[in-house]
């Protein structure tokens, strides 16, 4: 039998395993039996995925710890997102007047409550928006007239749409605005010329409309568009239009006034005001008085009747805002117990992807001690918090409401970060992350009143004057800190600060949650990188082990020539033994 040669062991175990041979003979005569395997007999498929699937063991290996970090980093971005949520409901908690936060600061958001005084409906009389930040204050107002509407009515016509007959110009505006040359044709109608007005109301001030007075009575009724205004109508030319429309009379006067304009009449605190609007946003600052109806039906009563307007903070806001606080710690606090599961084994559950997690259990550590805070003599309760036997925190509305009403100084307090001056000359503009003990400001201004120098002990490396700006330098206690001095001559200002519970909570989660350099982020990047790393190992692991299917069914397929040209020879010769 012909030999095959093998370039390697394996191809000589191969060989051996996938084809024999058996020769016998005698001496007395000469036999040959062989026994062959074909190759079409041999799963040469299955001999090359069993040897690329040894190579990409490896890749799959690397692929899981992939997986298990793209789990991880979704938990990491979950966590991220409520801490966020938590974030934002302390950051509405927390800011005080006077910071760059301060439209952020529920405590901010005004209302107005209104109370009688005297037989008067004090809600169907008036009622005010407020803006955030408005001085807060109490004000009594008296309505004495409303602003209304001039309006002024045609003669009736038999009809609405039937030509009028009329051909001319007329001009029609207020007189304190802008008036409009109309032409009117013979083929108007009533609601033809209503439409018309209509269409340059923009321009003049002045509505139209059709009065359906009966099935034959139709009446064209003109109101100018604001209160306190008064219609000017008159013929430029043609027909006197007006005139036959009974709109003026031979005179060119107004021929049927409805309602004349007026201007609203008001007093606050006594003095009074008129307007030509009944809504008034320029009498007190920040506050738009919407009125409705006058306070008064007698004259003779008129001293004793009037509304109390108070402008405070909107409790309404500020309770939205801790109940907002209480929904985001328990999402947060859902989230971190499933993470604490363990199964029926005592490992920890599949859902618990972060079990054990460092960064998870110091955050939520800090989380509680935020809200378990002690402000001076308050905590939590105050406002109705508390936690329940399996650690969800629960609100007390009740107790809310009554600390918002009578208390709400104290509630600000406990939640919000509070600055103490003993000059409001200076005021706070931004803050830092730190609190720094009670000291006292030195602020220096030069002979023309300008801010100069600031210092503490007489340090003045603390800090850096901007114009009015004292900022806080980079790596002392006054870090983050800026403050507005508005003061003309040099002063000594006592200041103290302190933190809340909003603010605290503000803090650990942002410092956590932040998507630019928080600490989760952190993690996030450093997985996603090392998820890169070893996707590239991956990647090489099955170029590499492709390759090595391409070039292994290369190399069977020679095996599979080579096999049959041997078993071609070994037949050839046994026949020729044969013979």
């Amino acid at each position: 039998m012909a030999s095959v040669s093998s370039t390697s062991s394996s191809t000589s175990d191969l060989l051996s395993s996938a084809y024999s041979t058996s020769t016998t003979s005698s001496s007395s005569s000469t036999s040959s039996t062989s026994a062959t395997t074909d190759p079409s007999d041999i799963d040469w498929s299955a001999l090359v995925e069993a040897s690329v699937q040894a190579k990409l063991s490896k890749a799959d290996t690397i692929d899981l710890k992939i997986t298990a970090n793209q789990a991880k980093i979704s938990a990491y971005e979950q966590l991220q997102s409520l801490l966020d949520d938590l974030s934002d409901a302390a950051d509405a908690l927390r800011a005080v007047s006077g910071t760059s936060n301060s439209s952020t600061d529920v405590f901010l958001n005004r209302a107005a409550y209104l109370s009688a005084n005297g037989d008067v409906d004090a809600a169907s009389s008036l009622s005010a928006t407020v803006e955030d930040g408005t001085d807060v204050g109490s004000y009594d107002i008296q309505v004495l007239q409303l602003a209304k509407a001039h309006k002024i009515a045609s003669s009736v016509v038999a009809s609405s749409s039937e030509d009028l007959g009329y051909s001319g110009v007329i001009s029609l505006g207020t007189e304190s605005g802008s008036s409009v040359e109309l032409t009117v044709t013979e083929s108007m109608s009533l609601a033809d010329l209503a439409e018309a007005i209509n269409d340059q109301s923009g321009t003049t001030g002045v509505q139209a409309t059709v009065l359906k007075v009966s099935s034959s009575q139709y009446q064209l009724i003109l109101s100018t568009s604001e209160t306190g205004e008064t219609i000017s109508a008159s013929t430029v030319s043609g027909d006197d239009v007006l005139t036959s429309l009974g709109i003026t009379d031979s005179t060119g006067a107004l021929a049927n006034v409805l309602q004349e304009s007026q201007d609203a009449i008001v007093t606050l605190d006594g003095i009074t005001a008129t307007r030509s609007t009944n809504d008034i946003d320029d009498l007190l600052d920040g506050v738009t008085l919407h009125l409705y109806q006058t306070t008064q039906s007698d004259p003779d009563t008129e001293s004793d009747v009037s509304i109390t307007i108070e402008i405070g903070a909107d409790v309404s806001s500020a309770k939205t805002a801790i109940q907002a606080l209480v929904d985001a710690y328990n999402a947060f606090r859902d989230f971190v117990t499933t993470q604490q599961t363990l199964s029926s084994d005592g490992t920890a559950s599949d859902d618990a992807v972060l079990f054990g997690d460092g960064t998870m259990r110091s955050t939520t550590l800090s989380v509680y001690s935020a809200l378990t805070r002690t402000v001076g003599e308050n905590s939590m309760a105050l406002i109705g918090l508390s936690f329940d036997s399996d650690g969800t925190l629960v609100l007390d509305e009740d107790t809310l409401d009554d600390a918002l009403l009578d208390d709400l100084d104290s509630v600000k307090a406990l939640l919000s970060f509070q600055m103490g001056a003993s000059s409001s000359d200076l005021m706070l503009l931004a803050r830092g992350t730190n609190v720094p003990n009670p000291f006292t400001l030195d602020v220096t201004v030069d002979a023309s009143g300008a801010l100069s120098s600031a210092s503490v002990n007489g340090d003045s490396s603390l800090f850096t004057v901007k114009g009015t700006r004292i900022v806080g330098a980079a790596g002392t206690a006054y870090e983050g800190y800026s403050f507005v001095y508005t003061g003309s001559s040099s002063k000594s200002i006592d200041v103290s600060l302190s933190t809340g519970i909003a603010e605290l909570l503000y803090n650990t989660s942002s410092d956590a949650s932040d998507s630019s350099d928080g600490t989760l982020q952190t993690l996030i990047d450093n997985l996603e990188a090392t998820d890169t790393t070893l996707q590239t190992k991956s990647d090489a692991i099955r170029s590499a082990a492709e390759t090595y299917r391409t070039n292994l069914t290369n190399r069977y397929a020679r095996y599979q020539a080579a096999i049959s040209a041997a078993e071609s020879t070994q037949d050839y010769l046994t026949a020729l033994l044969d013979q």
